[in-house]
């Protein structure tokens, strides 16, 4: 994060199954990011086999979106806790359909 005055709020990784993870990564920001109401930097991924398949993410003037495969969809941001819970919905989701 280039910015000295973030604070990392969380950063995890864990197993799923054979050749899955999870990652979460929170920073708090001075500033919102262009495009986002709060002080958040955040990135949540699923991975498997080394391919990011579900991750929920803002980035500067993109705002919230979340990247299913290869789409990406607009998100509204509510709390950190209902990111959690959307995200990992969205992870349960992908695990069923596939």
């Amino acid at each position: 994060m280039p910015n000295m005055n973030a604070r990392l709020i969380a950063r995890d990784r864990f197993p799923v199954d054979d050749g899955s993870f999870v990652e979460v990564v929170i920073w708090e920001i001075p500033q919102p990011l262009r495009g986002c109401s709060h002080r958040y930097k955040y990135r949540f991924a699923y991975v498997e086999n080394d391919v990011c398949v579900v991750r929920f993410d803002n980035e500067t003037g993109k705002g919230e979106h979340k990247h299913i495969d290869r789409h990406e969809f607009p998100i509204i941001f509510v709390s950190i806790n209902q990111l959690y819970d959307d995200f990992y919905k969205e992870v349960d989701q992908w695990r069923m359909t596939r």
